[in-house]
């Protein structure tokens, strides 16, 4: 993620150019020799590191959304640990709650602007998966979708379950309109777009309530 400072791995250097590759062209429009060449391999070398383009595929879409998992329980974890332990009688306060939203906020839009091709391929190329993987990515998805939603209803505890959800999701979907917003340099630059999808993000969910 975009916080990852040491030298990306020959495999992740696949991933990363194979992702850029199939968001461009689509899946079935890029050949294996194609993405050795962008990492300076011979394409039958990807076969060390991967079965196939079905393997970084599903490799990409799966590692994604558990990422962004790990990265949510990780970020709330932080959180109560700095508040002292102070979800003992099982809630937060809306002050802790509101910090947390905006540090999941923060963690999203991070994957938004910095992982845009993997937004494009989830879009395109989801139902390319095998059944397997694809349940996994459901599954992951919804975890993340229910850590969100308990947050938010710590911020708006009049906000029904149902309504959360379908606010999150709808949050999601602004959030992951980045491949759409145009070419990066058309763009205000990071950190002004990253402060604009915030802004609209809490806008989004206190329009959701109401208020």
């Amino acid at each position: 993620m975009a916080t990852r400072t040491d030298a990306p791995t020959r495999r992740e250097q696949i991933l990363k150019e194979a992702a850029r590759l199939f968001a461009e062209r689509g899946f079935h429009g890029v050949g294996v020799d194609e993405i050795g060449a962008a990492v300076g391999i011979s394409g039958p070398g990807l076969y060390r590191h991967f079965a196939g383009k079905d393997a970084m595929l599903a490799e990409l879409l799966v590692g994604i959304s558990g990422r962004l998992l790990t990265g949510a329980k990780r970020r709330i974890a932080e959180a109560d640990g700095s508040a002292g332990g102070a979800r003992v009688d099982g809630g937060r306060g809306r002050r802790d709650s509101e910090a947390l939203l905006d540090s999941l906020i923060e963690g999203h839009i991070d994957f938004a602007l910095d992982d845009r091709p993997l937004i494009t391929l989830h879009d395109r190329e989801l139902d390319r998966l095998r059944d397997s993987d694809r349940k996994l990515v459901r599954q992951l998805q919804r975890q993340y979708v229910e850590l969100w939603v308990e947050v938010l209803r710590g911020v708006y505890p009049a906000l029904a379950e149902p309504a959360a959800r379908s606010a999150v999701h709808s949050v999601f979907g602004l959030l992951n309109s980045t491949p759409h917003l145009g070419r990066p340099g058309s763009l205000p630059g990071r950190a002004a777009t990253a402060e604009l999808l915030h802004r609209m993000a809490r806008g989004a969910f206190a329009a959701a309530t109401g208020e």
